[in-house]
């Protein structure tokens, strides 16, 4: 449980030079409500890229400077404008599997959910889809956690896995989120076995859109399907596509404190903006990179990025 530990990393214990006031240019962008379109895809010529600096326990880690970070656009170096390490709300849509394996997980999963609300800011909001034979959404968009917490304590566990399905809708709600910061939340046991859109429809919707994903994957230690094998992998490449991590479990009861942990990689991210050097508008995928420039000693830590972003067309 050493690596679910859900603390910062202190600049003091890392030796991290001190963060100065956050430049409000950026954060301004994600405080303020935002209604369609996208954080990274736009009509402005400055991108916001969301990053989250971990240590080897999985903690964020605080206090580092734009000078820390090295960007580039399609292997060309770009000058970050700003960065913001300000705690401003997201909008979250929390995905639950309600399938007849998750019957006796069901409850870690509410804790989980629980956990993840307990510590995320007073004004995030948040949506419930559950998914067993089809995604259906429990709860619209509220900024009361404990209404998500109620409607889990509801649903049942039966029918297969409709994962693809449930995060494609999830991806389509979010067009209605009222901050710029995206996420969603993937609490799952097993692959997908019962949807109608494919992985590749789902990828390409992820990089339409501008949400992070992050997954809870509880497996069990031998697969019986082959969906169940590919499960892992799954959701670890979906949620890397978009900067965002998955967890790999085989103990449910490791549930909570991972849901705790994303909660605090979400309050922690830092935002680097930058205005593109070739200032692109030609509706295509531009890739993107990010580095730390520090010295060798805290090669250890490891920086979750987007990869790209969608170039607004002229």
């Amino acid at each position: 449980m050493a690596s679910l530990v859900a603390g910062q990393s202190a600049i003091d214990d890392i030796h991290i030079t001190p963060r100065e006031k956050p430049v409000d240019v950026a954060s301004a962008a994600f405080a303020a409500p935002y209604a369609g379109g996208s954080i990274i895809r736009s009509n402005v010529d400055l991108v916001l890229v969301p990053v989250t600096i971990t240590d080897d326990l999985n903690r964020p880690v605080l206090g580092l400077r734009a000078q820390n970070f090295e960007l580039f656009e399609n292997k060309h170096r770009q000058e970050i404008r700003n960065l913001s390490s300000e705690d401003t709300p997201v909008s979250v849509g929390i995905l639950v599997d309600t399938s007849r394996s998750m019957s006796y997980k069901l409850d870690r999963a509410r804790e989980a959910v629980q956990q993840f609300c307990e510590i995320a800011n007073p004004e995030d909001e948040f949506f419930l889809i559950t998914f067993a034979n089809e995604p259906q959404l429990a709860s619209d968009f509220t900024t009361h956690s404990e209404n998500i917490e109620n409607a889990l304590l509801t649903v049942r566990s039966n029918g297969q896995t409709s994962l693809l399905d449930a995060i494609y809708m999830g991806l389509q709600k979010m067009h209605g989120a009222r901050y710029g910061r995206k996420a969603l939340l993937i609490v799952s046991d097993g692959g997908d076995n019962h949807s109608r859109y494919t992985e590749h429809d789902v990828k390409s919707a992820i990089r339409e859109s501008d949400v992070t994903l992050y997954a809870i994957g509880t497996f069990e230690r031998w697969a019986n399907t082959q969906e169940e094998l590919l499960g892992p992998d799954l959701l670890r490449s979906l949620a890397q596509s978009t900067g965002g991590v998955a967890f790999t479990l085989d103990n449910p009861n490791q549930m909570p404190a991972v849901g705790r942990n994303i909660s605090d990689r979400l309050r922690h991210q830092y935002v680097l903006a930058y205005e593109p050097e070739l200032r692109p508008h030609d509706g295509k995928w531009h890739k993107i990179s990010v580095k730390l420039r520090l010295p060798k000693k805290f090669a250890f830590l490891r920086v979750n990025a987007r990869p790209g972003y969608y170039a607004a067309e002229e």
